[in-house]
């Protein structure tokens, strides 16, 4: 039997990066991950927030040198219409340029990194049961090991360990949805294609139906349609689904008219999620596994890493007998953010932002509050479309609508 202050169940970027945290603070942390590294996960694009995140937990020299696809902005396409946001021209200050990763190679970066910096890490290796104690929690875990820890923090993700185990779950407030979605050979030669951008696409027959393609910097891209499954599933093959309504969209049958579909289609359905609480005594959620809202705006891993970052500051305090108010100091602050991109999802599949990414009127003061959103700067409550995020998307979209 072993005890340690903190069990981290996950090795994902909030599993690393609450790890790394804690230990630099001198918190005793054991993480377990069910799987090997690498691993196949989608949620390839960044956003610029997640650098100070990664600079603070002392991964970001590491993935700057792997040499990940450079990402300055997101660009959107409606049939023949196309717009894009440059990330470095933001309202909010910190770092305006990111990657587009390989999810399964960046993950590993990180975590060995955490290893790298003392953290002790068991691969392969699940939770299967757990009991909340007077003082700890007893876990035990898949390969016979007995785990009592004082805190237990559960990174991981889709898996939502706690989720499930504590009946904690409960429908999300989005209609579910399905993504169909690979790795390509893209083969795009078109000259003013720019591979610095994820391209958002509006699919040219239904509005609530988009796609991404997110360009790695081997040539290589992840593509996939998002969509409810009423809406875009022809019955054919999962591929031939997905190809089907790529090629449907004007620009991406220009710019994929050359791709060379070498890897078998994936899906994945009903994955927004809820959650009744996101801490209770001895446990705090993060990331994925406490609430996922959509993959539109790529928010999943930021919100991840601002998850990892709060918990690890409130952590430190409850492990150093300090007062500490979760609600005030963890849950207010980590929705503040959900709740602002939760708008501009809604208002993605309602039409409403659409209506102001697609429009011809421009102000660039509001322009840059609205990049900051797209840069993961949701937190920032000098933007008013942070702290007021429905009632100024409402009052802008009827202005882009007149």
């Amino acid at each position: 039997m072993r005890s340690v202050d903190v069990l981290v169940i996950g090795a994902g970027p909030s599993g690393s990066i609450v790890s790394a945290l804690l230990n630099k603070q001198g918190i005793d942390v054991l993480c377990v991950e069910k799987e090997r590294f690498p691993r196949f996960v989608i949620g390839e694009s960044l956003l610029p927030n997640c650098m100070n995140i990664l600079h603070e937990a002392g991964f970001l020299d590491a993935v700057e040198a792997h040499g990940f696809q450079y990402k300055n902005g997101a660009a959107f396409s409606f049939k023949d219409e196309y717009r894009y946001f440059d990330f470095c021209d933001k309202s909010s200050t910190g770092y305006g340029t990111t990657f587009q990763v390989q999810r399964g190679i960046f993950d590993e970066i990180l975590i060995n990194e955490a290893i790298k910096q003392g953290v002790d890490v068991c691969f392969e290796i699940a939770v299967e049961d757990l009991e909340f104690l007077d003082d700890y929690v007893e876990v035990k875990l898949s390969n016979g090991d007995i785990i009592r820890a004082k805190y237990i923090v559960d990174a991981s993700g889709y898996g939502r360990v706690l989720p499930r185990k504590l009946n904690l779950e409960v429908p999300s407030t989005l209609t579910p949805k399905k993504a169909y979605f690979t790795h390509i050979q893209d083969n795009i030669n078109e000259p003013l294609y720019d591979r610095n951008k994820i391209l958002i696409t509006t699919h040219p027959n239904f509005r609530d139906v988009w796609f991404w393609l997110i360009p790695f910097s081997n040539g290589r891209c992840s593509i996939g349609v998002v969509g409810e499954e009423s809406r875009i599933n022809t019955g054919a093959s999962d591929e031939e689904i997905l190809k089907h309504h790529v090629y449907l969209a004007p620009m991406l049958n220009r710019l994929l008219g050359n791709a060379l579909w070498d890897t078998p289609v994936r899906t994945i359905s009903s994955y927004s999620k809820d959650v009744k609480q996101l801490y209770g005594d001895r446990y705090i959620l993060l990331g994925n596994a406490s609430e996922f809202l959509d993959p539109v705006f790529s928010s999943g891993v930021t919100i991840a890493m601002v998850s990892a970052k709060l918990a690890s500051d409130v952590l430190v305090k409850i492990l150093t007998n300090q007062n500490v108010d979760m609600k005030k100091e963890y849950e207010e602050p980590l929705m503040f953010g959900i709740n602002s991109f939760r708008t501009y999802v809604e208002g993605w599949y309602d039409g409403k932002f659409q209506d102001v990414i697609y429009t011809k009127i421009e102000n660039h003061k509001v322009k840059r509050q609205i990049c900051s959103i797209l840069a993961g700067y949701a937190w920032d409550k000098n933007n008013p479309y942070a702290t007021r995020s429905d009632e100024a998307l409402d009052v802008l979209a009827k202005f882009c609508k007149k």
